[in-house]
């Protein structure tokens, strides 16, 4: 699947300046702007930061026609066809996605580097969207990377860079390292205000894993979690969201009011959904359920799929941990295990319950995660609801079909 993307050209001021000709990039995911830059500097000679999405000629991603506004470093000498479009402020703008955005955070970013004796040889944007923006910095030590965050997000700098020599909770002995809470990517700073920049993380992303290596991931993250148990009180007086029991069913409730969780505007591919507001009716008495099954609070990672896994076969690092919060562990079991075989679900499951039940004597992991299962894409409806209620129109098709998708799983899970 291709993308054809137009880009409307902003001048170093801001002022609007006209679209360049539309033109083919290889990947089809509408955030993903390094190969857009890469092709604008080669076609045109022209350096672009991509500011935002403008719209797009299907109702989601990915591919299709996709027009973006994009600001240019120097006023171009190149033909650029007039274009008539809205580019009015709107008050949920992210700072990366207004003109003089990205220069800003690069130049954060360029400072910082250099305050640790570090030489920017190269920027390269990655991506652009309204739950990230990332570019890569060449200096001769290597790369680093800036990622900017939603006000949502802002946690995550704080639970990359949260100490590990607080308390090992429940457990003793752990592996890996004991000034660190979570084996995640160093931060080498932060601005309080949604920008970090990250140390390089060797390896590739580790999308398409077997059984085996997530195997592996669930064990290493159950060290983790099992750190974290003892420090959940402070997690969450950091700032790391509150999830925990009576709390996740308030949140869930809180952030899908006004939705009709009934019909999900009929984009639910046949599935009654009409149990996913069964669902939210007894979500307290399921919760206090859970709370009886025994198991700790802990750090929850909320997005454990192998694509926010970098590493090799022999070593990994859990990235992106934007969508983390304090709460169930059972939730990231049941995101490693969703898209595997019954069969490789069930022997994860089991390992995973084995641990917990070493770990934790009397409790009942396996009811725990069975209790849990439909909360979980349950409580991703309302991840994306939030989305949905921070951003601007604009780029609502990133995530309007994932709130009643959601709701459909939840409602299809026993």
């Amino acid at each position: 699947m291709s993308r054809t993307v137009t880009l409307i050209l902003l001048d170093p001021a801001g002022r609007p300046l006209g679209a360049l000709p539309p033109f083919g990039v290889p990947e089809p995911w509408w955030q993903e702007v390094g190969s857009i830059v890469a092709a604008v500097r080669q076609r045109h000679g022209l350096e672009v930061a991509v500011l935002r999405l403008l719209d797009a000629d299907r109702p989601a991603p990915p591919g299709g026609h996709v027009r973006y506004v994009a600001q240019v470093v120097d006023a171009p000498a190149v033909s650029l066809e007039p274009v008539a479009v809205d580019l009015a402020p709107h008050p949920l703008r992210q700072p990366w996605a207004e003109a003089g955005g990205p220069a800003d955070s690069v130049a954060w970013a360029t400072g910082e580097l250099r305050r640790l004796g570090q030489r920017v040889t190269a920027v390269a944007q990655q991506r652009t969207w309204n739950l990230s923006a990332i570019w890569r910095l060449d200096t001769p030590q290597g790369p680093a990377w800036l990622k900017q965050l939603p006000a949502f997000a802002h946690h995550e700098p704080t639970v990359l860079a949260f100490p590990g020599d607080q308390g090992v909770g429940v457990g003793a002995d752990l592996p890996g390292d004991a000034n660190s809470l979570i084996n995640g990517p160093v931060v080498l700073a932060a601005d309080g205000e949604g920008r970090m920049l990250l140390a390089d993380v060797p390896g590739a992303d580790r999308y398409g894993a077997g059984e085996g290596e997530r195997a592996a991931v669930a064990a290493e993250h159950h060290a983790v979690q099992l750190r974290a148990c003892g420090v959940v009180g402070e997690l969450v007086a950091a700032g790391v969201p509150d999830l925990r029991g009576a709390g996740l069913a308030g949140w869930i409730r809180e952030r899908l009011a006004g939705r009709d969780v009934s019909a999900a505007a009929g984009l639910l591919d046949g599935h009654d959904v009409s149990a996913a507001a069964g669902l939210l009716d007894g979500l307290d008495h399921r919760l206090r359920q859970v709370g009886d099954c025994g198991l700790p609070d802990t750090l929850v990672h909320g997005d454990l799929h192998p694509g926010n896994v970098r590493g090799d076969d022999g070593h990994r690092t859990v990235i992106d941990w934007a969508d983390s919060f304090v709460g169930h562990p059972a939730f990231d079991i049941l995101r490693l295990t969703e898209d595997v075989n019954a069969g490789a679900a069930a022997r994860l499951v089991d390992a995973w319950a084995r641990r917990w039940r070493a770990d934790v004597p009397g409790s009942d992991p396996h009811r725990a995660v069975d209790l849990l299962r439909p909360v979980a894409p349950l409580r991703q409806a309302a991840v994306y609801a939030m989305f949905l209620d921070a951003i601007e129109p604009s780029e609502h098709p990133y995530h309007v079909h994932d709130v009643p998708a959601a709701l459909a799983r939840a409602a299809a899970t026993p």
